[in-house]
């Protein structure tokens, strides 16, 4: 199953038997003060300079959260976007869970977007599935729902199919879907990594879509936390995931690494080929 994102001039595939897709993270105003600093000043050259660092650092699809706290972010997410487009063609990740914002972005936004995101909760299904599928573009689906995130496989394998039930109901296809199992802190409980990656192989089994995931979400309050979470990326990507959400600079090698050892980069073109790029700085 292929699915196809896309920005003015440049498109992405994310499939099983093509190299991983980097979904680059860094311009979250939530989890960044820099960025919700120039959000609120609306110095938008600091976004651009982060979207221009991260495509040079391997990122394939660059995500966009705006969510500032007391800000406006039905104005804040279409600036940013167009910031974000002038300074790179790579296709985006809208990251908002509010449905006015999506709706405001998406009218800016050129090519076929991934929206950030969807869970199982009924609010959000009617919220945001109408928009996924008005503007043609593909969700991620977050295995969570009223409840909260389940601390079992199973119970994340029924939100997701909920989700992909759900989408194609409104008549989103299964490849316009890309779940996320949803990484949580190891430190927190010691069996949650357990969990996510069985929910990864039973998503993948059992229903075939492409896979993302927020994966240094497992280390948090644990030292070293990126030996830690590159560990746990690879694992991650051996069960399923092609598509995480990352600092590409911190993991390219990583992932690099591991699509050569798991069949995803013929002939190793792409791993001798960026190792050649590295020298010749």
């Amino acid at each position: 199953m292929e699915t196809r994102i896309a920005g003015a001039t440049r498109e992405v595939i994310i499939g099983d038997e093509r190299p991983t897709v980097l979904i680059g993270e860094r311009i979250n105003a939530t989890a960044r003060k820099s960025i919700a600093e120039a959000a609120r000043t609306g110095n938008w050259e600091v976004v651009r300079r982060e979207a221009v660092a991260q495509v040079q650092a391997g990122a394939d699809i660059i995500d966009i959260n705006m969510n500032v706290f007391g800000a406006d972010e039905v104005a804040l997410l279409p600036a940013a976007v167009r910031a974000v487009m002038d300074a790179v063609d790579v296709p985006l990740c809208l990251d908002s869970t509010n449905p006015r914002a999506l709706d405001a972005a998406l009218k800016v936004c050129k090519g076929r977007p991934l929206i950030n995101s969807v869970t199982g909760e009924e609010s959000s299904l009617k919220g945001i599935l109408p928009l996924v599928k008005q503007y043609g573009a593909a969700v991620i689906g977050l295995t969570q729902d009223e409840a909260g995130v389940a601390g079992n496989a199973d119970t994340r394998m029924a939100v997701a199919r909920k989700i992909i039930e759900r989408a194609r109901s409104v008549g989103i296809p299964p490849e316009h879907v890309v779940i996320d199992c949803l990484a949580l802190s190891l430190g927190a409980d010691p069996a949650s990594a357990q969990a996510t990656l069985e929910a990864i192989r039973r998503v993948k089994a059992d229903l075939g879509v492409n896979l993302t995931l927020g994966a240094s979400n497992v280390s948090f309050g644990l030292p070293d936390r990126k030996a830690l979470d590159r560990t746990f990326l690879s694992i991650c990507m051996a069960a399923g995931v092609n598509c995480p959400i990352v600092d590409a600079a911190a993991v390219r090698q990583t992932v690099l690494a591991a699509d050569l050892i798991l069949g995803r980069d013929k002939r190793a073109r792409r791993y001798i080929g960026v190792y050649r790029e590295r020298a010749k700085r």
